[in-house]
């Protein structure tokens, strides 16, 4: 049953780092992010849309995912997400002044997932800037998605809540390990997904491009820098996006992609049930390095 409120997108991704001025050069020049707002030695905050918030790193010593930011469609569905999650009995908390501040978003409130320990931020307001986003050396669409991992029975527990609780919808899924899910009427494939792991932890974060040209760029680009490609390029069953992964200074998993299946508000197709196969992840035939997806925990607020 879909809960009575509705999602616009995921707005913003709140990552720990330990090396934070490294990372805003990495983010900045290297990935082609916005440097909005920084306190040195204190946080990063990064843009690539049309908001002023996408991506905030935080200086500490825990690495990996602290928080999800998502816009409601609206005031009213801001109310009606915080009276359904108080009805499941989900604690609510509220930021700080300074908080929201950081944020630049308005009036908020929070939940953690209890199986997952991730925490969602969930407004209708954040600001918007003078100027539009301007690319420089990646075309950045948009903050794409945000994928966790987790073990048994934390990965089953999470999926189910995300699903029944969150109202987040499944468009693909492959049995026992891994879901893709939209952030209903959200058109996009997934704005998150779990997959099943050893470990639980932050799996990559992704940013979506606008020619396929910027992942071929991105791949050159950062291997002369140095920067350890992970996996690809290639191209998602799911999804039919082509992608690039790649690790930041912290060994956190970043993701370029181009092109994304869209579902409609009504009529969508049904979820399909994926094969288990390295193919399906790939369609070309590439693998993964033994770093892929494993910088980062998913640290409990």
């Amino acid at each position: 049953m879909q809960p009575p409120f509705l999602y616009e997108h995921i707005a913003y991704a709140v990552l720990g780092t330990s090396k934070l001025e490294e990372s805003i050069r990495f983010y900045r020049d290297l990935m082609g992010l916005e440097l909005s707002r920084h306190e040195p030695g204190e946080y990063a905050v990064f843009r690539c849309s049309d908001y002023t918030t996408n991506l905030v790193l935080i200086q500490q010593e825990q690495i990996g995912l602290l928080r999800i930011g998502i816009k409601m469609q609206s005031a009213v569905d801001r109310e009606k997400a915080l009276e359904h999650f108080g009805a499941l009995n989900y604690p609510i908390s509220n930021m700080s002044t300074e908080q929201s501040a950081l944020f630049d978003i308005g009036e908020n409130f929070s939940v953690t997932e209890p199986s997952s320990n991730v925490t969602f931020d969930f407004f209708d307001s954040i600001t918007v800037p003078a100027f539009s986003f301007q690319p420089t050396v990646t075309k950045i669409q948009r903050l794409g998605h945000v994928v966790i991992r987790l073990p048994s029975p934390q990965f089953e527990a999470t999926w189910e809540a995300f699903t029944s609780h969150f109202g987040f919808v499944a468009s693909d899924y492959v049995e026992d390990k891994a879901v893709w899910l939209r952030c209903y009427p959200n058109p996009l494939h997934h704005s998150l997904a779990i997959v099943r792991d050893e470990t639980a932890g932050l799996h990559h974060v992704n940013f979506m491009v606008t020619e396929v040209d910027d992942i071929g760029r991105a791949r050159n680009r950062l291997t002369d820098a140095g920067v350890e490609i992970v996996f690809g390029p290639g191209r998602h069953k799911p999804s039919g996006s082509m992608f690039l992964y790649f690790t930041d200074p912290c060994g956190m998993t970043m993701e370029f992609s181009f092109g994304m299946e869209e579902f409609p508000q009504e009529g969508a197709r049904e979820p399909r049930k994926l094969e288990n196969s390295y193919q399906v992840m790939d369609l070309w035939g590439g693998k993964p390095s033994p770093r892929f997806a494993k910088g980062g925990e998913i640290v409990k607020q």
